[in-house]
């Protein structure tokens, strides 16, 4: 009877080491597929967080092409301002003008467009154009140049000293 026991134990002891080692593969299986669950989620979050940035990067530019068409109109409307003689400077047309340049601008600001300031600062080939000259600091502006929510689309056309 001590045999049988003994025998029957053995048995058990066997079929638990077999249960338990089973258990330790499930197990490992439940942890590969909580890691693999893990990382797709994770990789899901970053696809979504990418879509979302470039859908704003999309809105952000999106009208670059129209308001690089619409400065060159802008530029020749500041420009025929600054060729009105003294004697038409107080007419209403200028007066008119001067208000169609103020209300372009601000739509211009509005929509992240900022004009580049080069005239007098040191030259900077990023933002400007050297037309003429070989200085370092920008003598005059020729061209303002432009900038679209912190990207040069236009850059400052200048003469360098």
């Amino acid at each position: 009877m001590d045999r049988q026991k003994s025998t029957r134990d053995e048995k058990r002891k066997s079929k638990d080491k077999d249960l338990k080692k089973e258990l330790e593969g499930m197990q490992k299986k439940i942890d590969e597929g909580e890691e693999k669950y893990q990382r797709a989620l994770a990789d899901y979050q970053n696809l979504l967080k990418r879509q979302t940035r470039e859908k704003e990067e999309l809105t952000k530019y999106s009208n670059e092409q129209l308001i690089q068409e619409l400065i060159p109109v802008f530029d020749n409307l500041k420009i025929s301002l600054k060729h009105v003689d003294e004697k038409n400077n107080q007419s209403k047309w200028v007066k008119g003008v001067e208000y169609v340049v103020k209300q372009f601008r601000e739509v211009l600001n509005n929509n992240g467009v900022e004009e580049l300031e080069a005239e007098g600062k040191e030259f900077d080939p990023e933002t400007m154009e050297a037309i003429e000259g070989e200085g370092t600091e920008v003598k005059k502006e020729v061209k303002p140049g432009y900038t679209l929510h912190g990207k040069v689309i236009v850059p400052a056309k200048v003469i360098l000293e």
